[in-house]
């Protein structure tokens, strides 16, 4: 039966026998006859050959395998190591090949020699490139779960750290910087490979594995204030500002100044008070929420304005930058330049340091992400028999559902690291055994499964039960308790619905949904439903005899019924400003809803 093929999904012609096509196609690819990068793959439910050699793929490469031997030998490793050969000796000659996800379908790839059959078409460069670049970074990743996997190389990403050297001189946004990054104890080969060591991000810290008194169940996590006081986690905020003198048609400018008390929605002398004398604030001035930055004034929105007054002072508008609701901080730089358009650019940006605290969140490399829950003053801590109180308490209860064994062996790794005083290799499939650390440990007058007696700190008892401690690679994520708090009372509506704003930045109000309704049904607090349901009440017109809304003239102050005339009862009912929207869409649908009015009395 012939076999359709088609390139870079165009049909472009038919052939007899597709094995012996296929293996035709990839050894003249070996011998560089046309393009590396061309993928050829059958799909055998379909009958069809596709060949791809478009971009927007992703390739790697692999080792080549015949009969069960790798194409690779000792003599070629021994001559890349006398830079007798490179990379693309290796590719030009056929020993390694580019494969894309397409191609790998019809692969068999083996992940070390010593597994290698007969029937194995390919084998591994190395068992690490089968992950992308920051989950490679995790230690004993062979032994986690792969959705934890996922979780641990995306806390990485989010992790604080030393993301460049010309931070200072830099105006990104929502920047933090950790005020002491370490390298880990325990790293994998890629560590090197990538020269993380340049871009630190994380701490090593002695992590102990119990609970205390239930704060830390539910992925919560405990701090020593000790460790806190001490430096850890430290990091500083940055957050950029910046204002445009922008030109609009007429010949009308706006002005970077200390605005005048004439000019429309002028603040208060205190909101400009760090202000100098050209209208920008002098540096490491410590400022708070609606403290003015950067004054400026602008031009009036609309020529109506102009025509009612003159083209004076007080026809401009106050239009300066403050900072942000919620926020705060010290004016940690101020550049003044001009932007593309020859316009004046002012920029200024804030600096806040951020101490650990409630609510902030950590994580190690494993997935294992939690919230500070509490942090204990170091007199109450428990502490080893040597004398060492943890930096940091985890819960036991975390590790059995989320299978995070490589989050354990970590902590055995990181402690013969701290005592020995050396980087333990936990590079995936090819780490220092697990055996082996515990011998180590033994050798070093600790127990082989790393658990210690402990004392609880507020009372001196020997806890029953051994506590398993060592030291860990911990990260600071992004996600602060100060970036996220947020509470309002009354403020800015918006004009359509009269319900709060959204948005923390805009001071708006927090959503009250179908489940904290529940809540507050299950919790006996059901009364409080009424004074949120009525916080936007309008008054509306009711006729009693047809249900429908009636008309309230108040110019001639009566009402009528449009359908029913005004010889009927009408009454005017509360009702929710939202409630009223409603009805107003079902009208818009064609749907008219009669009100039965009944006396609450």
């Amino acid at each position: 039966m012939s076999t359709d093929v088609y390139l870079n999904d165009r049909y472009v012609g038919r052939v007899e026998d597709h094995q012996s096509f296929i293996n035709s196609l990839k050894s003249e690819r070996l011998k560089n006859k046309f393009m590396l990068n061309l993928s050829v793959s059958y799909n055998d439910r379909l009958n069809e050959i596709y060949l791809e050699g478009g971009k927007g793929r992703t390739i790697r490469p692999l080792i080549v395998v015949e009969k069960g031997k790798p194409k690779l030998t000792e003599a070629h490793l021994k001559a890349i190591e006398k830079n007798e050969m490179t990379w693309d000796d290796l590719i030009s000659q056929g020993i390694l090949e580019y494969l894309d996800a397409a191609e790998e379908e019809n692969a068999f790839i083996a992940l070390t020699p010593d597994k290698l059959t007969a029937d194995h078409t390919h084998m591994e460069v190395s068992p690490s490139v089968i992950f992308g670049l920051t989950t490679s970074l995790v230690p004993y990743a062979n032994f986690g779960q792969s959705a934890r996997l996922n979780r641990g190389s995306k806390a990485q990403k989010q992790a604080l750290g030393f993301y460049a050297a010309n931070y200072l001189l830099r105006m990104d946004t929502d920047v933090s910087i950790l005020q002491y990054p370490q390298q880990p104890i325990v790293q994998t080969f890629m560590y090197k490979l990538v020269e993380q060591e340049k871009h630190p991000a994380g701490q090593n810290i002695v992590v102990a594995m119990m609970s205390y008194e239930g704060y830390n169940m539910a992925d919560s996590i405990i701090l020593n204030k000790g460790s806190v006081d001490r430096g850890l986690a430290r990091s500083f905020y940055f957050r950029p500002y910046s204002v445009e003198e922008l030109r609009y048609s007429g010949g009308l400018v706006d002005e970077i100044c200390v605005p005048d008390k004439e000019v429309k929605g002028y603040r208060t002398e205190k909101d400009y008070k760090y202000l100098e004398d050209d209208g920008i604030i002098c540096p490491e001035a410590k400022v708070h929420e609606d403290d003015v930055l950067i004054g400026k004034t602008s031009p009036p929105r609309f020529l109506g304005e102009l025509e009612e007054f003159s083209i004076a002072a007080n026809t401009r508008r106050e239009s300066s930058v403050a900072v942000k609701h919620g926020e705060g901080g010290v004016t940690d730089l101020v550049v003044i330049t001009e932007n593309e358009e020859g316009n004046k650019l002012v920029q200024v940006r804030l600096r806040e340091q951020r101490i650990p605290e409630q609510g902030d969140k950590f994580a190690s490399r494993h997935g294992q992400k939690g919230v500070i829950g509490l942090i204990v003053p170091q007199s109450d801590m428990p502490f080893s028999a040597t004398g060492i109180v943890p930096d940091l308490i985890f819960s036991p209860h975390s590790i059995p559902s989320r299978m995070t064994v490589s989050h354990l062996i970590e902590v055995i790794a990181g402690k013969v690291g701290a005592l020995e005083g050396r980087h333990v290799d936990g590079t995936t499939f090819l780490a220092e055994p697990e055996k082996e650390l515990r011998e180590h440990l033994l050798t070093l007058g600790f127990r082989e499964n790393g658990t210690e007696r402990f004392y609880n700190g507020i009372t001196g008892e020997e806890f029953t039960a051994k506590i398993y401690v060592g030291n860990m690679f911990y990260l600071k994520l992004k996600h602060m308790a100060a970036n996220k708090l947020h509470a309002r009372a009354s403020g800015r509506i918006q004009l359509l619905t009269r319900q709060p704003i959204e948005g923390r930045s805009k001071g708006g109000g927090l959503r009250f949904g179908e489940m904290e309704k529940d809540c507050l049904v299950a919790h006996g607090a059901s009364l409080l439903l009424k004074e949120r349901f009525d916080s936007d009440k309008t008054l509306i017109y009711i006729c009693e005899d047809c249900g429908m809304w009636a008309v309230y003239d108040g110019f001639r102050n009566r009402k009528f019924c449009t359908r029913c005339g005004s010889n009927v009862e009408i009454t005017g009912i509360e009702i929710s400003y939202a409630f009223k929207l409603l009805i107003d869409e079902l009208k818009s649908l064609g749907v008219y809803p009669r009100l039965k009015l009944r006396s609450k009395y």
